[in-house]
């Protein structure tokens, strides 16, 4: 089946109606065409934060999928043959307990071939370790691949059934600190993060982002890691205050963000540069900073501004961004790449499995995974880790903007070459 067309084969409604009038047709001499019968359902479960803390992460999952499931209506071409798609969805509701719950469920009960959970550490890690507890194969995105490797003891034992195609955590750090290297500053940073998984793999003194800044001749101040939807950051801001730090970097979420900058103003601490994963990823969170968003910078996944084309609709990452906003009338948001990108290699698994209701024939076929995707190339050949595919990187900064009240700006290439920055790196404007 090709996924660019819009299916000419009929409906069962259209087929059954046509057998119903059978004697017609035949005494009339028109042909009678029938579908391809399918040679079986293959089921898909799909792991996303729909609703809670996270939900920003997984806004483009369900409006990619309900396009899958569109272009999935007549069924699958693979090697093996035609066969019917079912995608069941789940909300992990943002939390990773209930991540793991939905996961076990649909690998038991739902008795899913390929489990696809997408959009952050939380969602993916446990939803993961179902997979690889239950022998069900297993692709994921959206989480930094050392977040989703290490701390499950994949570091030294290779997995059998997970896979992950996502940029790797010692790339977002050097995105950190070519950022900071193109301000004029006293290179003392203070470092932010949550005590949660994502914070304590950021903050990692071994490969979080400590050590590629003190190897860059930045002077580090760590105060106690927060715990996530605190009300109160004075402590951290008066250890940042304290150590002269004009520049905040780590990783936080959109409400964790908000309270910390908000506080910061309040407090009378005004740094040059605050530079966080996740929560400065999308629109919504700059927006909510109101003024204050101005300027905030972070790690970039995908933008409009990719050069590579979907294997499934032919359309450009441009084209892709456009069609979110018209339908949606929302901004374009970075994890929508990811969201349609995750369809396409899975898809691509699918197609040359051998046997795609067979999980261990499917394991085999994601291992030879080599796709070009609309977020670049997924090979599982190459990558740093024997179940990893890296993905592009690069710096970007917050600015006012003319169609929305922010857009993001690629201000730094340091780790990948493919474009050339959009404009320099500004120190924020409400900065001392």
């Amino acid at each position: 089946m090709d996924l660019k067309t819009k299916f000419a084969q009929p409906s069962r409604r259209t087929v059954l109606k046509g057998m119903g009038a059978g004697l017609a047709a035949a005494t009339l001499g028109a042909p009678m065409i029938a579908r391809a019968q399918s040679a079986g359902t293959i089921k898909l479960g799909f792991v996303t934060p729909t609703t809670g803390p996270l939900a920003l992460f997984g806004e483009t999952d369900g409006w990619a999928a309900q396009k899958v499931k569109e272009m999935l209506k007549d069924g699958l071409e693979t090697a093996a043959g035609k066969f019917d798609v079912e995608i069941l969805i789940r909300d992990s509701q943002s939390d990773p307990n209930r991540a793991a719950e939905v996961a076990g469920d649909l690998i038991l009960n739902d008795g899913v071939h390929l489990l696809l959970p997408a959009s952050t550490t939380d969602t993916v890690s446990p939803s993961a370790d179902q997979a690889e507890l239950n022998e069900c194969p297993c692709l994921s995105t959206g989480a930094p691949w050392q977040a989703v490797i290490f701390p499950r003891g994949g570091q030294n034992e290779p997995f059998n059934w997970t896979y992950h195609f996502f940029w790797g955590l010692d790339e977002a750090l050097n995105t950190f600190v070519g950022l900071w290297n193109t301000l004029d500053t006293n290179r003392k940073v203070g470092m932010l993060f949550p005590q949660n998984a994502d914070g304590e793999t950021w903050g990692n003194n071994d490969y979080g982002l400590p050590a590629p800044t003190q190897k860059a001749g930045f002077e580090i101040t760590v105060p106690g890691f927060f715990q996530p939807r605190t009300n109160d950051y004075s402590a951290q801001i008066a250890a940042f205050k304290n150590a002269g730090c004009e520049i905040v970097g780590g990783i936080t979420y959109p409400d964790d963000l908000k309270t910390f900058v908000n506080q910061c103003a309040q407090q009378g601490y005004k740094p040059k540069a605050i530079t966080v994963a996740a929560a400065l990823l999308f629109p919504g969170g700059v927006q909510a900073l109101g003024p204050l968003g101005d300027g905030m910078s972070s790690e970039v996944w995908w933008t409009p501004a990719f050069p590579f084309k979907s294997t499934l609709t032919g359309q450009v990452s441009r084209e892709i961004a456009d069609q979110w906003e018209s339908e949606t009338k929302k901004q374009w948001t970075q994890p929508l790449g990811y969201s349609h990108a995750i369809w396409e290699v899975a898809l691509d698994i699918l197609k040359r499995a051998a046997n795609p209701l067979d999980r261990t024939s499917i394991r085999d076929a994601m291992v030879e995974t080599k796709v070009e995707t609309l977020i670049g190339k997924v090979d599982f050949s190459s990558g740093p880790h024997k179940n990893v595919s890296t993905t592009p990187i690069f710096g970007g900064q917050w600015v006012k903007g003319d169609k929305w009240p922010y857009d993001l700006k690629i201000v730094d290439n340091t780790v990948n070459k493919l474009f050339e920055p959009e404009q320099k790196m500004k120190v924020i404007p409400w900065a001392g």
